[in-house]
């Protein structure tokens, strides 16, 4: 199928008639070839959203509302197209791309919710006859950079808070789902956006530095959300930063969940398997280590070894619970983690990586230690590696032994020993008898660490989307010095 780019509410295709291919990551068949933008398609796109800022922005927040809502409806209508298209960009099963149209839908829900919530506050003043108050205002021309993992989740979350605070959007899709992104797009001008308030840029992997770079150091554009890895995370600050714009970056993850002494064990097995293999492990918020106190390490390893073998995996078209990851890459990586950590004592209690494809069932390095690669590399696979803990303090100390410090799970029975862990983990997220992998509309999403900065999210996402302004109504025959 080709795809166009979505420029002013209709399709439209690169200069040059440039197009890529995106293939089936299980059967290598071409399912979408999408137009290849470069800078000056850029260019276009960000005029188009600079010129529909002024009304969308003056446009009541009722109206607004209103727009999103039917956009939200729609979405929910859209499911199958988009479980089907998205299942053949990425390898998604029908579990994780249902769950997707689902918070998706709740995401642009809240955001509607959120557009009579833009509020200031009135401030005491030492100036005598003088009322201070602050007003938040939309920025302009926002840029969303959403990945391919949770394909519809990640970006709506990049183009319907920026929308609802007034601002237009600039979407740049990922280059393994361009057709999955070009449909958000699509739904939101059938529900009545304006032309122009949100375009979608679709391009080749081997253009995109030069398609970012454009974005960046575009003048109309006044702020980037990325949502992606730390290398290129980094990379998009570094060039922000030289233009002073700035960025909401949610990065990469190696989720710790702690397993104390006093654990309900079939709890945590539980939360540790839908953690660690809800999308392949491709998610941000996978439960990549599982720090055990040694005193439950072998009970819950036994158990934990059963569930991960009683989860079936297959062809993601199939009702099953692992499908195919996204491409080669993602096997090639874990399988060099894999053969590291076995190489220098770990133990592969389940599972392993397959001689070929891109299916890989539930695996299980147990044993891990700090030389092995697996123990701080974020694997984005079906791949988690158990790390046993001396006691509680110890495990604490695994946690943060990390660079990154986005999400993470505490499992424990005493509730007042579980909060006192959880406040001590260096991460943005911690969830207590709960796993890793969890996302609402209206929480603060983000980490620290290289896991990013800034939040998503409710009144955070607010915070993010808006300028805050300071106003004063003042005498005019106030009394000056001179």
């Amino acid at each position: 199928m080709e795809v166009g780019m979505l420029i002013e509410a209709r399709e439209s295709f690169a200069e040059g008639g440039r197009f890529f291919d995106r293939k089936n990551p299980m059967t290598g068949e071409v399912v979408t070839r999408a137009a290849a933008a470069k800078a000056q398609d850029v260019e276009r796109a960000v005029d188009a959203a600079a010129k529909a800022f002024p009304a969308w922005s003056k446009m009541g927040p009722t109206q607004r509302r209103g727009i999103l809502l039917k956009a939200a409806d729609l979405f929910d209508e859209a499911a199958p197209r988009f479980m089907e298209v998205a299942a053949q960009e990425t390898g998604g099963t029908k579990i994780w791309l249902g769950f997707n149209v689902m918070l998706a839908s709740r995401m642009i829900r809240e955001a509607a919710a959120m557009t009579t919530q833009i509020s200031g506050q009135t401030i005491p003043s030492d100036k005598p006859g003088t009322y201070a108050m602050t007003v938040r205002r939309p920025v302009g021309v926002l840029v969303g950079m959403a990945p391919w993992n949770a394909p519809i989740i990640l970006s709506v979350r990049a183009v319907a808070m920026p929308l609802a605070c007034g601002n237009t959007v600039v979407l740049k899709a990922s280059e393994r789902c361009p057709r999955t992104h070009v449909m958000i797009g699509e739904i939101f001008a059938k529900a009545g956006l304006p032309e122009g308030a949100l375009n979608v840029v679709t391009h080749s992997a081997e253009d995109a530095p030069e398609v970012v770079s454009a974005l960046i150091a575009h003048p109309q554009v006044k702020r980037i959300n990325f949502t992606g890895s730390t290398r290129v995370g980094k990379i998009i600050a570094e060039q922000a930063g030289r233009h002073l714009k700035p960025v909401l970056l949610e990065l990469g993850g190696k989720a710790p969940l702690l397993v104390l002494d006093d654990a309900d064990l079939d709890a945590a097995v539980n939360a540790a398997a839908f953690g660690a293999y809800m999308n392949q492990g491709q998610i941000c918020m996978s439960t990549e280590r599982v720090i055990v106190d040694e005193k439950v390490a072998d009970a819950f390893v036994a158990k934990f070894a059963a569930k991960a073998a009683s989860l079936s995996f297959g062809k993601s078209s199939d009702n099953v619970v692992l499908g195919s990851v996204v491409d080669m890459d993602i096997i090639e990586r874990v399988r060099f983690l894999v053969n590291d950590a076995t190489s220098k004592g770990g133990k592969l209690i389940n599972g392993g990586v397959p001689d070929k494809g891109t299916i890989m069932p539930a695996t299980i390095v147990d044993h891990v230690t700090s030389d092995m690669a697996l123990y701080g590399d974020e694997s984005f696979g079906p791949v988690v590696c158990v790390i046993r803990a001396r006691d509680t303090e110890h495990a604490i100390e695994l946690a943060n032994d990390s660079e990154y410090g986005l999400s993470s799970a505490v499992f424990g029975s005493d509730i007042t020993r579980a909060m006192d862990v959880a406040s001590r983990i260096d991460a943005g997220i911690c969830h207590i008898n709960g796993p890793t992998v969890g996302d609402e509309a209206q929480m603060p999403f983000g980490g620290t660490k290289d896991s990013g900065y800034g939040r998503f999210g409710g009144q955070s996402g607010i915070d993010a989307f808006t300028e805050l302004r300071w106003l004063t109504i003042e005498d005019p025959h106030q009394h000056y010095p001179f």
